[in-house]
């Protein structure tokens, strides 16, 4: 996001930089970096409420409801929930899931029951692993003992099938709290740690702690990684240091990959510490037995 906003004001196109900011939010949000997070949430509602920019403060709205529901601040989570429902012409799908989660755990039947009427038709035309697997999480929330556990497992089944991990996540994490609730502490055990290592490994440092607090009360547990664990290179990483393990130049990797020479070196420089290397030639002789496996694949 830093090197993006440098983009912009280099070459004057400002206009990218509002959604770079909520951006940042949600970022921090699903983070619980609350002193972050909050003051800058603050200065966008501002700002939005200066130019009537009402999406954009449905987002800010979604943002924190999130913060709050990784600090286990539930009723807090379904006022901003409750504000980031959108209206009929803008389609987004996690308010209504986190307007469930955050009323089923302070009691808040209405509003749930609602938002879930509200929510099923629109997940069910746009059928995509997302909003299948948000609308079963949502129902297995509601569900009473005997039917929960289906729609439990129903929406991890959906949401490994998408990309917004940190749901699947989320997915994990309620259903092992519903099965620590059953007295099922072992199933709930598996399901907790999944969560906990997700979250922990992608640094929602609430969720993880969420997590941990549960895996306390089953009798497990679970410590973050240490500061010397190995990072996870991202997706990009991994192709700019293959590139470089084939000793081709920054220039050359750029050309391959349609960035600049200066965005190669910048991530070259990352890969290098993650890696615990100094060269290209230690580069070319640790990355072959690199895995990029993050703890939730399969």
């Amino acid at each position: 996001m830093a090197e993006g906003r440098a983009l912009s004001e280099a070459t004057g196109y400002r206009a990218i930089l509002g959604p770079y900011a909520w951006q940042e939010l949600w970022a921090l949000a699903r983070r619980g970096r609350e002193a972050d997070a909050r003051p800058l949430a603050a200065r966008m509602l501002r700002e939005y409420a200066e130019r009537d920019g009402g999406y954009e403060a449905l987002r800010v709205q979604g943002a924190l409801a999130v913060l709050e529901l990784g600090l286990g601040n539930y009723a807090a989570a379904l006022r901003h929930a409750l504000e980031a429902l959108p209206g009929q012409n803008v389609l987004a799908f996690a308010p209504f899931a986190d307007v469930v989660e955050a009323g089923t755990r302070c009691g808040e039947r209405e509003p749930t029951t609602a938002a879930l009427k509200a929510f099923t038709p629109w997940a069910l035309a746009s059928g995509t692993g997302l909003a299948l697997g948000l609308l079963a999480r949502s129902r297995a929330l509601l569900a009473d003992d005997d039917h929960a556990e289906a729609q439990y497992r129903l929406a991890i089944d959906h949401l490994q099938r998408c990309r917004l991990v940190p749901e699947l996540a989320r997915a994990h994490q309620v259903y092992g709290e519903w099965l620590r609730r059953q007295r099922r502490r072992r199933d709930a055990r598996d399901q907790l740690r999944r969560a906990f290592e997700m979250f922990d490994e992608m640094g929602a440092a609430a969720f993880a702690g969420r997590a941990r607090a549960e895996l306390r009360a089953t009798g497990e547990r679970a410590s973050p990684r240490s500061p010397g664990a190995p990072e996870v290179l991202t997706a990009q990483e991994v192709q700019i240091a293959r590139l470089a393990a084939e000793r081709l130049s920054n220039r050359e990797i750029a050309g391959r990959l349609f960035i600049s020479a200066s965005t190669v070196e910048y991530h070259l420089h990352k890969v290098f510490r993650k890696l615990g290397v100094t060269s290209r030639v230690e580069l070319a002789r640790t990355f072959p037995d690199y895995q990029h496996t993050p703890a939730w694949s399969d």
